[in-house]
């Protein structure tokens, strides 16, 4: 997987960089997970990730390259101000399967709980 800033701007206004992506991705397959071009981008970029999220990505028809867009903050506490709950969400790597588990045994029981007074 290649990834390559085809542009990037600065915002100073919303205090983010604004960048447009390509990822190669033939040697993968399929479309690459977001978490795996935010490393690349952070990487590529010199900065944290938590500072990285992908608003968009799509892979062209008939093609194994994705187009992507994202924003660079210059703080954590600017990406939670500026940044909607959904692009969060997408961006949160995945839990664990061993705390998913935990979590969902955890919940049936206080199910049964509340079913039972």
């Amino acid at each position: 997987m290649k990834v390559k800033i085809v542009s990037q701007e600065f915002n100073p206004l919303l205090k983010r960089k604004d960048i447009v992506f390509n990822v190669e991705h033939a040697e993968t397959g399929g479309t690459p997970p977001r978490l795996e071009v935010r490393q690349k981008l952070a990487s590529k970029l010199k900065t944290k990730l938590e500072l990285v999220y992908v608003r968009k990505m799509e892979t062209k028809t008939g093609t194994m390259i994705a187009v992507g867009e994202a924003s660079a903050y210059d703080s954590v506490e600017q990406a939670k101000l500026l940044e909607p709950e959904y692009i969060v969400a997408r961006n949160v790597p995945p839990a664990p399967p061993e705390k998913a588990e935990k979590e969902k045994e955890r919940e049936k029981g206080e199910e049964g709980e509340k079913g039972g007074s």
